[in-house]
């Protein structure tokens, strides 16, 4: 028998991951198995109509209301539905589906992750951020509409593959130490954005690259796995694991550790949430255990990637920390790209602020409010434009 056609929706659509699951809708079956409600992008219309008119889309929505015109005239007599701004991005994100993917680059993705959570469902988290800024809401507004929250990062994914259920005594996040992993702090000192972008196995975007490499990616992780999974801070770890082939692994009680393998391929993290709780057959490689030969494991230096212990600070912090901490890195990463502060010079920028902001009253409390996780984001954001640069701009 048939298995009954579903309605989906894919925000940042045109992004690594959004472009890796429109590809696994239409491996799966395209338009005779899914009903694609929405798909969303910001500047590269030309990719999103593209996506909009093979899906059959019934709404392609750009974050950029001056890229509408662009857009319309793209899709124009296709019957497509047309829309942008981020007005437009929450209204489509309200309209129920079945499954929908979060995959918009930042905390820009909170609005719609907290409408795709609020009418049910299954929704695949690739917006990390999200939860890192305001992770007890998502989770109340999820507990509330019976939605069924799926981690799509690899990390995340592995680790809810290896749980299943069970009570976690540890849980191991593996970062592969990215393309700096063995230069000293002077020769991290030198790097510039386009050596930062280049990963050595993932295929990312660039913000998420750079992320990667400064470690603040794996920082980020840090703190959403304790409000995905209800972790204590002395249960979260990380090891770099270059090979990036054991995307994380969980400890239990009785010494066991459970570790989910793949191959570097972000589909399969994709596929695993759009089946579940189910497995298909999907399009990657299939390791050669032979082949690898090895796994490599070692402890990762605080002092060259100090991503990880500021992260450590906000989760035993805890409260709205998190979102002044993701404020705080994604403008610090604005000025990295733009070439007004250095690599190393972000997380020195990220302490500062938290630094700042920790006298203040609100960032130790918990909110349920997005009011509260918005003040502090945007004061983060103040703070640390006001800081002098040592690059200088």
């Amino acid at each position: 028998m048939p298995e009954p056609r579903r309605s989906v929706s894919v925000f940042g659509a045109t992004g690594s991951i959004g472009r890796n699951t429109v590809e696994l809708l239409h491996y799966q079956g395209g338009a005779e198995n899914y009903d694609v409600v929405a798909l969303s992008g910001a500047g590269n219309v030309d990719l999103l109509a593209q996506q909009a008119r093979k899906a059959r889309a019934r709404l392609a929505v750009t974050a950029r209301p001056e890229c509408y015109r662009a857009l319309k005239d793209n899709l124009a007599g296709t019957g497509i539905e047309v829309a942008a701004g981020t007005e437009a991005l929450a209204e489509a994100a309200s309209r129920p589906v079945d499954w929908a993917m979060s995959a918009i680059v930042g905390v820009a993705g909170l609005v719609p992750t907290l409408q795709l959570v609020r009418h049910g469902g299954v929704v695949a988290l690739a917006n990390k951020e999200s939860m890192v800024a305001a992770g007890e809401l998502v989770r109340a507004e999820c507990a509330r509409a019976g939605t069924r929250l799926i981690p799509t990062d690899s990390e995340h994914s592995a680790i809810f593959q290896a749980m299943q259920g069970q009570e976690a005594d540890r849980i191991i996040l593996t970062a592969s130490g990215g393309p700096f992993r063995d230069w000293s702090r002077e020769q991290m000192a030198t790097v510039t954005p386009e050596m930062a972008k280049a990963h050595p196995n993932w295929a990312m975007g660039d913000r998420i690259s750079v992320d990667s490499a400064s470690m603040f990616n794996k920082a980020l992780e840090m703190i959403e796995a304790r409000t995905l999974f209800d972790a204590r801070p002395d249960q979260i770890e990380v090891v770099i694991h270059p090979q990036s082939i054991i995307h994380s692994m969980v400890g239990f009680r009785d010494g066991a550790i459970l570790a989910q393998m793949g191959p570097p391929d972000m589909r399969g993290a994709i596929g695993y949430a759009l089946n579940w709780p189910q497995r298909r057959q999907l399009p990657v490689e299939k390791l050669d255990l032979v082949a690898l030969a090895r796994l490599d494991f070692e402890a990762p230096d605080p002092a060259r990637f100090p991503a990880l212990r500021l992260a450590r600070q906000v989760l035993e912090a805890g409260g709205l920390s998190g979102a002044a901490f993701n404020a705080a890195k994604e403008a610090a990463l604005d000025l990295f790209l733009q070439g007004r502060a250095g690599f190393l010079e972000m997380a020195d920028l990220v302490e500062q602020v938290l630094e700042i902001l920790g006298s203040h009253s609100k960032i130790g409390h918990s909110s349920h409010i997005l009011q509260d996780v918005a003040e502090i984001d945007a004061e983060a954001r103040r703070v640390l434009q006001g800081l002098p640069l040592r690059m200088g701009g």
